[in-house]
C-alpha cells in the first residue's frame, strides 16, 4: 500500500487532502499542531514528531501556513510593516516548511516514483505581482518557493524518480481565507484537494523544482 504523510492535516486543505488520499486507498499519516502538538516553527518539535516516523512515503505534502498570525492582518502599505509580524510570517510560512524538509527528506521513497509538495500561494510569485501590498506574506511565500527549488535540486541527486514542487491551491473557502475573499471565486476544500491530487498524480521527475497551480499551469517565480 502506498503511504502518504500530510503535515498540517487538521487544517481546511490538509484534512481534505488526507481524506481524499485515504479515499484513493493510500495509508495516510497526518500530523498537525492542534491534534498532535507538532509546532513546525520549533525544530525540537519537528525533530520529535517526524523523527518518530519510520518506513518510506511515496508522497509527502506540507499543507501548513497562515495569512494572519496573532491578529496581524496583511499590510496594505509599507508603513504598516511590523518586524515581529514579518518574522512570524517567515517562521510559519518559510522556516517551518524548511524544517519539515530537513527532517522528512529521509522518509521520501528513493527507488520509485514519489512526490514532495508544499502548498504555496500565487501571491508569493515575484513575476506575477501586479498589486503590491501583503509584504510579509508575499515575501515568506517567495522564500518558501526558493526553499522548494533548492530542495528539488538536492533531492534529484538521490531521488531520481521524485518530483519536489510548490503548489498553488487556488482560493479555498476555509477560515484561513474568510476575511479576504471579496469577489474572488472560491472552491470547497474537498474540491481543492481533488484538484491538487490530480496535479500530483501527473507529476514526473521532469517537473521537479517547479511551481504549479491547481490546474497544473506553471506559476512564474
Amino acid at each position: 500500500m502506498k503511504r502518504a504523510l500530510v503535515i498540517g492535516a487538521s487544517g481546511g486543505i490538509g484534512s481534505a487532502l488526507a481524506a481524499a488520499l485515504q479515499g484513493q486507498g493510500w495509508q495516510v499519516t497526518g500530523l498537525s499542531r492542534s491534534k498532535d502538538g507538532l509546532d513546525i516553527t520549533r525544530e525540537p518539535s519537528v525533530a520529535e514528531h517526524i523523527g518518530a516516523l519510520t518506513g518510506v512515503f511515496q508522497r509527502i505534502v506540507i499543507a501548513t501556513g497562515a495569512l494572519e498570525i496573532d491578529g496581524h492582518r496583511p499590510e496594505k502599505a509599507l508603513k504598516q510593516i511590523d518586524p515581529a509580524a514579518m518574522a512570524a510570517q517567515f517562521a510559519l510560512n518559510a522556516i517551518g516548511p524548511a524544517l519539515v524538509l530537513k527532517h522528512a527528506a529521509r522518509l521520501l521513497a528513493r527507488d520509485e516514483p514519489a512526490v514532495l509538495a508544499a502548498l504555496s500561494a500565487r501571491v508569493g510569485s515575484i513575476g506575477d505581482n501586479r498589486a503590491g501590498g501583503w509584504h510579509s506574506y508575499r515575501a515568506a511565500k517567495a522564500a518558501l518557493n526558493q526553499i522548494i527549488r533548492c530542495a528539488a535540486i538536492e533531492l534529484a541527486r538521490t531521488h531520481g524518480q521524485a518530483a519536489c514542487v510548490a503548489l498553488h491551491p487556488g482560493t479555498v473557502a476555509t477560515p484561513f481565507t474568510a476575511k479576504y475573499l471579496d469577489r474572488h471565486p472560491t472552491v470547497a476544500p474537498d474540491m481543492a484537494a481533488q484538484r491538487l491530487l490530480a496535479v500530483m498524480d501527473g507529476l514526473t521527475p521532469a517537473d521537479t523544482g517547479q511551481f504549479f497551480d491547481y490546474a497544473r499551469k506553471p506559476v512564474p517565480w
